[in-house]
């Protein structure tokens, strides 16, 4: 899906999930103005991530494309509003807030008998991860290699976000990797 999405593309999005977010917090409508047609309604999946002055206030998405680009966008953004593992964006973040979208490409499954197996099959600052074994999942974007850019920092982070023990590789564990391309739209914003 990225491939075909062009930089304006990109922008737009980071401006609709924007948007949405400044349409949910004000009570009012929102209104898209999009191409009629071409990469943004053809279905992919995004995650959309909210930061107010560098600190994480929501992130939320999806990993399998099940709707038009721009729909998948504008659900994210209002989810990532109330991510449920943070206080729900308010007014008051929203002239600080920057929002981060990030479009997935498919994801391709890797090895993962073990962590040095998955380790081996990632590509620090371009790969994100998926970690899978039936109960439980989790996910890393490929832009969390900036915080955590020690290969086994990052995978132990994604296994302990997975609520997966300490010390022991999950049996029965599945692995998938994928890139993303991010687009913004940054603060300072005009207070509501």
């Amino acid at each position: 899906m990225t491939a075909a999405l062009s930089l304006t593309d990109g922008r737009l999005l980071a401006r609709l999930a924007a948007d949405a977010v400044r349409a949910r917090l004000s009570g009012a409508r929102l209104v898209a103005r999009l191409p009629l047609d071409g990469a943004l309604h053809a279905t992919g999946a995004s995650f959309v991530t909210l930061e107010r002055s560098g600190v994480l206030r929501g992130c939320v998405g999806s990993l399998e494309p099940v709707r038009p680009l721009h729909r998948d966008v504008v659900r994210n953004a209002v989810r990532a509003m109330t991510d449920p593992r943070l206080p729900p964006v308010t007014h008051d973040d929203w002239p600080l807030l920057d929002v981060k979208v990030s479009v997935l490409d498919p994801p391709a499954r890797i090895p993962a008998n073990d962590g040095a197996q998955v380790l081996a099959a990632l590509v620090p600052g371009t790969h994100g991860l998926i970690l899978d074994d039936g109960r439980r999942r989790a996910t890393f974007l490929p832009s969390v290699w900036v915080k955590l850019p020690e290969p086994q920092r990052f995978l132990t982070a994604l296994l302990r976000k997975g609520g997966w023990p300490d010390g022991e590789w999950p049996p029965g564990v599945s692995a998938w990797r994928y890139g993303s391309r991010d687009f913004h739209d940054h603060s300072p914003r005009t207070p509501l």
